[in-house]
């Protein structure tokens, strides 16, 4: 990475992962500043896991390159783990242990623990050190977790489904954790979950996974004002398909109705524009994804951005 990338915390240049059945992760690019909190989303398959265990480090690319913290991923060097925490979707401790020995352990193993904030934040949260953590709720567990993540005082924070299996409050007081620590600490984080409105709740970037390919990646603002649910004469279908980027086209009589991600000037006059919530465009993505993949689609033809 140049001096004038020195902003970027997380690069993927055509990363690739392919298995025995196929691509895991195909042709995937994308750039995260730092210092920002990045949702990560996609459908079931879409390859976030794998995505994520490669930018950890736990998983070799087979096509492209990732710099994670100015490095490429490599579970193997001291320099990299020092700089990247990451917490597995199934929240990994050890059953029998209590907090304070997980706690112990991160100080063991990391060089530049900072036994202070992992305790202090599981204090301030009133999780018991000294019960063994199969005896906590999912929520605290999860907070453990965090805490020994964060305990080492990483630089990049991956998170994969950290939350999937909480209920609706142990969700709501993690990511309000999370926010806390943004707040207070150097920090870039890259959080998958599909969950969309705790993502809103939280982050300012979003990555969309489609079939392994980011499709969309871009600040939480300006995705919001650059997409439009557009609705206008079917004969306006051919020039939106020319002069901005159709996301998913629902035409089904004779008035063209799409989401559109507007690349220059306004479409015609004539055409409606409307605004889209958040989960509204990522859907959209998602369902265009699957109209292209199923019927032949000419204003879908000019929308291969990011595939």
């Amino acid at each position: 990475m140049t001096a004038a990338d020195a902003t970027v915390a997380i690069e993927a240049d055509g990363l690739g992962k392919r298995y025995r059945r196929g691509w895991a992760v195909e042709d995937c690019s994308f750039r995260l500043p730092a210092g920002r909190v990045c949702g990560l989303v996609g459908a079931n398959g879409a390859g976030k896991s794998t995505l994520i265990r490669m930018l950890a480090g736990l998983a070799r690319p087979t096509a492209g390159r990732a710099a994670v913290d100015g490095r490429a991923p490599d579970g193997n060097d001291p320099e990299f783990l020092r700089s990247v925490g990451y917490l597995a979707q199934d929240v990994p401790l050890y059953p029998r242990w209590t907090a304070r020995a997980h706690l112990a352990l991160g100080a063991a193993l990391n060089p530049a623990w900072d036994q202070d904030l992992a305790r202090d934040r599981l204090d301030l949260l009133g999780i018991p050190l000294d019960q063994r953590v199969e005896q906590l709720s999912g929520g605290m567990r999860a907070q453990v977790a965090l805490a020994v993540a964060i305990g080492k005082r990483p630089r990049v924070l991956l998170l994969d489904e950290p939350v999937a299996a909480l209920d609706p409050l142990a969700r709501r007081e993690f990511l309000a954790s999370l926010a806390v620590l943004m707040a207070g600490h150097d920090l870039t984080v890259l959080l998958s979950s599909h969950l969309l409105p705790d993502l809103e709740r939280i982050c300012d970037h979003l990555v969309v996974l489609v079939e392994g390919r980011a499709v969309l990646a871009d600040d939480v603002d300006e995705i919001i004002r650059t997409h439009k649910l557009v609705r206008g004469p079917e004969s306006a279908r051919r020039a939106l398909a020319r002069r901005h980027r159709v996301v998913d086209d629902d035409s089904a009589g004779p008035v063209a109705s799409a989401v559109v991600r507007l690349q220059g000037p306004e479409p015609d006059p004539a055409c409606e524009l409307h605004d889209l919530s958040l989960e509204d465009i990522v859907l959209a993505y998602l369902a265009g994804a699957r109209a292209a993949r199923t019927v032949p689609d000419l204003a879908l033809a000019g929308a291969g951005e990011g595939r």
